[in-house]
């Protein structure tokens, strides 16, 4: 069953393209499935032998899949402050956001053979969310970009049914619990390191374990 959380939002002053709430969920629908689409095509170029880099470049084109024709803001940085609902954490303001980018794409490059692939995921799927460098679609797109990070990080499209980005909308409050020790963990430390991101490791690593659980019941079930 899925977990009854407090949702957080992006709270920006923008207008959205679509006031209709049944069309602004069905065109919703219709970028998720362009987002997923979007990933697989980025982790089957690794898989076919293409060297992989996290770049700004990919996170604005993740983004702009997911809120295109939602927000007039999709694929940008986003130009202001911006709150989240729920969250004690106060993203930076707009005009750093460029620039913290950077920093965690040079983080996971730069550690890309040394560390491992939840970690890189989870360091990508936390700091994301940190930075808030979208008006809208943040969640959405640090979910996308943390699990191209960790299939392209073992040069491999998981199998499974039940996905890590599908069942973290499942266990949002566990999610968000991940999120909010983190930033914790962050303040206190003041810069990355591994003990930042241990409650998202560990959160990743048993919903991967699921997904290929998953994978593996289907191809051995009659």
């Amino acid at each position: 069953m899925a977990e009854d959380p407090q949702i957080r939002h992006s709270q920006a002053e923008d207008a959205k393209l679509i006031q209709n709430s049944l069309e602004r969920a069905q065109r919703e629908a219709s970028n998720a499935i362009k987002q997923a689409e979007r990933v697989r095509q980025y982790i089957l170029e690794v898989v076919d032998g293409r060297q992989f880099k996290l770049r700004p470049s990919k996170l604005l084109d993740l983004n702009r899949c997911a809120i295109e024709g939602l927000d007039p803001y999709a694929g940008v940085w986003r130009p202001a402050g911006i709150a989240i609902g729920e969250s004690k954490h106060t993203p930076p303001d707009g005009h750093l956001v460029p620039e913290l980018i950077e920093e965690l794409c040079d983080y996971v490059n730069d550690n890309w053979e040394e560390k491992s692939a939840v970690h890189l995921a989870s360091i990508t799927m936390w700091r994301l969310n940190w930075i808030h460098p979208f008006t809208d679609g943040n969640g959405r797109t640090s979910r996308a970009a943390s699990y191209l990070v960790l299939c392209a990080k073992e040069k491999t499209l998981f199998r499974g049914i039940n996905t890590i980005p599908e069942q973290i909308l499942e266990k949002r409050n566990s999610y968000y619990e991940a999120l909010e020790k983190a930033d914790a963990t962050f303040e206190n430390e003041g810069k990355f390191t591994d003990n930042v991101v241990i409650e998202m490791e560990q959160l990743i690593s048993a919903m991967l374990a699921k997904q290929l659980r998953s994978a593996f019941e289907n191809a051995t079930s009659s």
